[in-house]
């Protein structure tokens, strides 16, 4: 991508009257580099070639930006993996704060104990998602530093006001990342989202001893200092990439609504697949996290070591991310995304096999597969984004796909919940929650021969116009 590229109609339509002007073995190029003496001596027509010159100059191309690749993108990708890590490490290891909101809220004469419950750590889940179009306009428009400083502040806030309830009633990380890095995009985006799995690992033993310890309200104090210093880290989002040319009049100051709304993202098939493909394929998708703990203790008892498997869940996850997230460098073009459709045929399998496992050892064989796959779906989602509509539509691409992605995070783990209150059993729920990712897979295995289609019709029209203009 270059910023010499953006040139006006104007301009390029003085650049070909410039080409027909010179002989044919010059370029527009050429024709600037050369002294306004030697063209007046070579064209014999006095100045009428120097005055053409003059008042329509050629647009230089600009040196096609070139990613650092290192450099401060490093304390970039570590501070987007805090970000990645204390948001959705806090949702990963909800299963232990699940077990402790039934204990302080709950009522054993309650039939929908469980539904309600469940509502708390899946509207915090759909919130993140459901956000995420709000938020990627906001980065189109203020950027990512200020954007991911101010969605730190909130989620401070908001952590800290949850800390004094006493009932139950009443994008950017991934963007910025394209900044500083293009050949290890899917590397880094490993590492970023490996941040998620090493919170996974740690906060279940964390949290079960704060909770013991301290309480609930003050267990939900100690996270906001996560928050915090999320805070701190967004100000390192410093971003590289040149902006695009702007369409809004001189001196208004209101963006254009193409601006606010990208429109360009839709008009590729593969992203409205893609787009459609995954929330249709997660409605099973957060219920383990949420349901795993309580169904260990009720088949396994109390005694059970419950936080050995979303240990084993982050270990693996972030295994997962490392590897595939390298591996999808290698992937060419939209291939990447048969990465995605085994990871969800992978999960949707492992989401079955939880109630027949009667063996804790076999659980945790379980939980490994389910986390070594749940890090591949996970880390190639921005390099896949940046595959289908382009650096510049990336962050409303990925913003949009995530907000889709609240309705089926939100509802799934209360009806998992509602149906273990009318069931008693968590066995029909895991058994339901295994089908959506198979199906959401199986549509997305039609992105790669779209995208291929594109393509070749793109170059039959080239080819075509390039016939069209030797004829004439």
């Amino acid at each position: 991508m270059t910023a010499g590229t953006n040139m006006t109609d104007i301009e390029s339509d003085a650049s070909k009257e410039k080409v027909a002007a010179e002989p044919a073995e010059e370029t527009p190029m050429k024709a600037e580099e050369k002294r306004p003496g030697d063209a007046e001596e070579k064209n014999g027509k006095g100045d009428s070639k120097g005055t053409i010159q003059e008042q329509v100059p050629v647009a230089v191309e600009e040196p096609e930006f070139v990613h650092p690749e290192g450099g401060w993108g490093w304390v970039v990708m570590l501070a987007a993996m805090w970000c990645n890590g204390a948001v959705f490490g806090i949702q990963n290891a909800f299963g232990i704060l699940f077990m402790s909101l039934l204990k302080e809220f709950g009522s054993p004469e309650d039939d929908d104990l469980r539904f309600k419950t469940a509502w708390v750590g899946s509207l915090s889940m759909g919130m993140i998602f459901f956000c995420s179009p709000i938020v990627s306009v906001f980065t189109d428009l203020l950027g990512c530093r200020v954007t991911a400083v101010g969605g730190a502040a909130v989620g401070l806030v908001g952590l800290l006001a949850s800390s004094f309830v006493t009932s139950l009633g009443p994008i950017p990380a991934l963007v910025i990342l394209g900044h500083y890095f293009k050949k290890r995009l899917g590397l880094v985006n490993g590492i970023v989202t490996a941040g998620s799995s090493a919170f996974t690992v740690t906060l279940p033993f964390l949290l079960s001893g704060l909770l013991e310890k301290v309480g609930l309200q003050n267990t939900m104090r100690v996270l906001s200092i996560l928050m915090f210093i999320l805070m701190l880290a967004g100000l390192t989002y410093t971003p590289l990439l040149p902006k695009p040319v702007s369409s809004n009049k001189q001196g208004s100051r209101c963006p254009s609504m193409s601006k606010l709304f990208n429109v360009n993202i839709w008009k590729s098939l593969g992203y409205r697949i893609w787009a459609f493909g995954i929330p249709a394929a997660l409605y099973g998708y957060f219920v383990p996290y949420v349901h795993l703990m309580k169904h260990v203790e009720e088949r396994f008892g109390e005694d059970a070591n419950k936080e050995v498997l979303l240990m084993c869940i982050g270990v693996t996850s972030g295994v997962g991310r490392l590897i595939f997230g390298r591996v999808a460098d290698y992937v060419q073009g939209v291939n990447k995304v048969y990465l995605q459709v085994s990871s969800f045929m992978v999960i949707g399998v492992m989401s079955m096999m939880i109630p027949l496992c009667h063996v804790f050892g076999g659980l945790i064989a379980v939980c490994l597969l389910m986390g070594l796959f749940d890090g591949c779906f996970i880390c190639i989602m921005a390099p896949i984004a940046f595959e289908l509509v382009g650096s510049q539509n990336v962050s409303q691409a990925i913003g949009f796909l995530l907000g889709m992605m609240s309705v089926p995070m939100t509802v799934g783990p209360p009806i998992a919940g509602f149906l273990r209150d009318r069931l008693g059993s968590y066995d029909v729920a895991f058994y339901l929650a295994g089908i959506p990712p198979i199906i959401g897979g199986a549509v997305l295995c039609l992105i790669p021969w779209v995208e291929a289609r594109r393509i070749r019709r793109a170059q039959e029209e080239a080819a075509k116009d390039g016939t069209q203009e030797q004829m004439l």
